[in-house]
């Protein structure tokens, strides 16, 4: 019986680390490295989301500022290509797939788009 208990509970307490694992894994917040070798940092600003190039060549350049969630790990709205600097702006999306996120944008009605995905760090 006690045999039992303590398994039970092992295992309770496993799944609980499981889960706990996978969750924190599934935040799109936290310092993400880029195809580039750059890095940005997301974080949830005035409950939207909001990213900046933290390193690398236009360290400092804010992505995106308030990306609205649009169901389950899917969020979009405006967002800036560190390329083009701020004088276009992209129709975005971005799509949390556990510890990668693909970033998309596109302007002009969908004729000049480009995307990459983020690596969790």
């Amino acid at each position: 019986m006690k045999k039992t208990i303590l398994t039970a509970s092992t295992a309770l307490v496993l799944g609980f680390g499981l889960l706990a694992s996978s969750a924190s894994a599934a935040s799109p917040y936290g310092t993400w490295k880029r195809p580039n070798g750059t890095t940005a940092k997301v974080w949830k600003c005035g409950g939207k989301m909001c990213a900046k190039v933290t390193s690398g060549k236009n360290a400092g350049f804010t992505m995106f500022r308030g990306l609205k969630a649009q169901g389950r790990n899917v969020w979009k709205g405006d967002m800036k290509h560190p390329k083009m600097g701020t004088l276009f702006t992209f129709n975005g999306t971005v799509k949390l797939r556990g510890r990668s996120m693909s970033v998309n944008g596109c302007m002009i009605g969908g004729s000049m788009c480009d995307a990459e995905t983020w690596r969790k760090k």
